[in-house]
């Protein structure tokens, strides 16, 4: 028996042609999904790159406890326990977030393992006279800092990469094809072969960029905003081509290992699964990225494809409603290991047979965001009914973040707790949360959406039933998952009096025909008048604004009629809503 995991960052189902788009060139895509079982309705859970990683050692939910974070020490680690089993594990990745500060415990978990370095801004190539980077932005100085360094590093490493197979993923793929040729004849193992790509920086070879018309790579940078939308639409064109030029890349890597499938016919006792953590948005509901927008299904809802040699049905599609969490369950499943009593996820033979349903609701979010259950039709997004994080925790023990350890002023704060039910008796570090993504995370509101009438998430649905059907399932999964006490407050467990429905600023009527900048400025600036109780300054800001007003109008409002002290905190606001320097 043996199983090869094909992962990538950022891949955007919606632009497959395996899900019938033909918004891009995906051949080996449409050849993938005719070799193996399709999954329409699989969900992410944890978000994002890490924690949804970490879902796929442990099998269970991390982000109602924890942010970005490495393995912990009472996490059950499915390679680990394959590797107890007699099953050789082995990863190969680009991905650079494993060797960070907040992800440095996952590849010491295989037998073995090798890094591609280069991606994005790992610190790889060491040139003392830096490039200089051009990067302005509302965000705090750590995040901003973070991202000068991320951008500057990626102009250096790819002074490196003057070639295709140079390239990041051409390594990558060609160090998991040397896997498995050393190995195809070998039983009992299991190969994590995964790529960044087609995650951001847009780093595309020229072949591919003139597929889509680009003749001239300098066009654009690489990086799109992880914001709203406010390119002309000649610019956002030039945006998705690059997306769209990196996943035909991305395409010509999977048709690579397919190659290997049918050369060493694998097919008939290897189980192969491509999957992503998570989509991405390309303008789709005037938004790019993921983060800080709702878990629209450009992110949520990603492609899985899974070939199982005990279950014959080749080019198959499946309804049955599956997410990240399963998947460690289902290789344990695969190789007859014992599936740990702490894992939420589910195998999903019974599904890859005959489409039998595994589970009745997926839960997915950011750690103290957003919490959004679906049904498979129907998608609920709860929002805090609590503005700001005062009330808001990390449970650890291994306190780093994405590039850093936790600083002592934070665990100044710390207190201990007794630990939760799949904590393995272990007490832990209850600490303050910190994250520019928590700050007025309420802002979005709650929100239902029915995938069957709007399957593009255009319009809230208002059936107040089915609304709270899916919030009584989201409690329920949530103290399933021992959530911590405070998020019943958080969410508003305790007021079932309170709202199960909102409305997004772009459906009030009053804002319709304001560009999203503007909309979002004037939101920001109601909700402060709001907050501090200046009702007659918010009763003029209705009358005053107009559609066609600019970023100046809305800085002249706040300079005219707004106390003075309390323009710096609201202009970081509006900055950071605006995505302004």
């Amino acid at each position: 028996m043996k199983a090869i995991m094909l992962m990538f960052d950022s891949l955007n189902k919606h632009m497959l042609s395996a899900y019938g788009s033909d918004a891009a060139i995906t051949p080996n895509f449409q050849r993938l999904k005719e070799k193996t079982v399709r999954f329409n309705n699989f969900y992410v859970g944890s978000m994002p790159c890490m924690p949804a990683r970490r879902e796929i050692h442990t099998g269970r939910y991390n982000f109602l406890h924890r942010s970005w974070s490495p393995l912990e020490p009472f996490d059950d680690s499915m390679p680990e326990i394959l590797k107890k089993h007699g099953i050789h594990t082995h990863l190969v990745t680009d991905h650079k977030h494993y060797w960070r500060d907040g992800g440095a415990t996952y590849h010491s978990r295989y037998s073995t393992y090798e890094f591609i370095r280069g991606q994005e801004g790992d610190a790889w190539k060491g040139v003392v006279d830096e490039p200089l980077c051009q990067y302005e932005s509302g965000e705090p100085e750590e995040i901003k800092q973070r991202r000068i360094a991320s951008r500057t590093q990626h102009q250096i490493n790819v002074q490196f990469m003057k070639h295709e197979d140079e390239h990041p993923l051409a390594r990558t793929i060609s160090s998991g094809l040397e896997f498995i040729r050393t190995n195809h004849a070998a039983d009992k193992w299991f190969l994590q072969l995964e790529c960044f790509d087609p995650h951001e920086p847009f780093f595309v070879p020229e072949k591919y960029l003139k597929m889509y018309g680009i003749d001239e790579s300098s066009l654009f940078d690489g990086w799109p905003p992880y914001y709203f939308v406010t390119e002309s639409g000649e610019r956002k064109a030039i945006i998705q081509k690059y997306y769209k030029a990196l996943l035909t890349m991305v395409d010509e890597y999977v048709g690579r290992v397919l190659d290997y499938m049918d050369r060493y016919e694998l097919w008939k006792d290897t189980m192969l699964i491509v999957n992503t953590d998570h989509g991405f948005l390309l303008g789709e509901h005037e938004w790019w990225g993921k983060n800080i927008m709702p878990l629209y299904n450009e992110v949520a809802n990603i492609p899985f494809f899974i070939w199982h040699p005990d279950c014959a049905d080749a080019g198959g599609s499946r309804q049955a409603l599956a997410q990240t969490i399963d998947i460690p369950a289902t290789l344990l499943d695969f190789f007859g290991a014992e599936i740990p009593v702490d894992m939420q996820g589910v195998s999903l033979k019974p599904a890859i047979l005959d489409d039998t349903p595994v589970r009745d609701y997926a839960l997915f979010g950011y750690h103290g965001c957003h919490v959004n259950i679906t049904d498979g039709r129907y998608v609920y997004m709860r929002s805090p009914v609590e503005q700001g994080i005062a009330n808001l925790y990390e449970y650890t023990l291994m306190p780093t973040r994405i590039n850093r350890r936790f600083t002592p002023q934070e665990l100044q704060r710390m207190t201990l707790h007794p630990g939760f039910s799949f904590t393995k008796g272990c007490p832990l570090m209850k600490i303050p949360a910190e994250s520019v993504m928590l700050q007025r995370s309420d802002r979005f509101g709650h929100r239902l959406y029915d995938l069957k009438s709007d399957p593009k998430q255009e319009w809230q649905c208002q059936d107040q039933e089915v609304a709270r059907r899916l919030f009584l399932a989201m409690e329920r999964y949530m103290k399933e998952s021992d959530a911590p006490e405070e998020l019943e407050s958080r969410y508003g467990f305790t007021q079932p009096a309170l709202p199960l429905l909102g409305l997004d600023p772009m459906l009030i009527p009053a804002f319709r025909d304001y560009s999203p900048q503007i909309r979002y400025g004037i939101l920001c600036i109601q909700q402060h008048l709001e907050n501090s109780g200046q009702s007659d300054l918010l009763l003029k800001l209705e009358k005053v604004a107009r559609p066609e007003w600019t970023k100046e109008d809305l800085w002249q409002f706040v300079l005219e009629e707004i106390t003075i002290a309390q323009h710096q905190s609201l202009f970081y606001k509006m900055a950071l809503e605006m995505r302004l320097n």
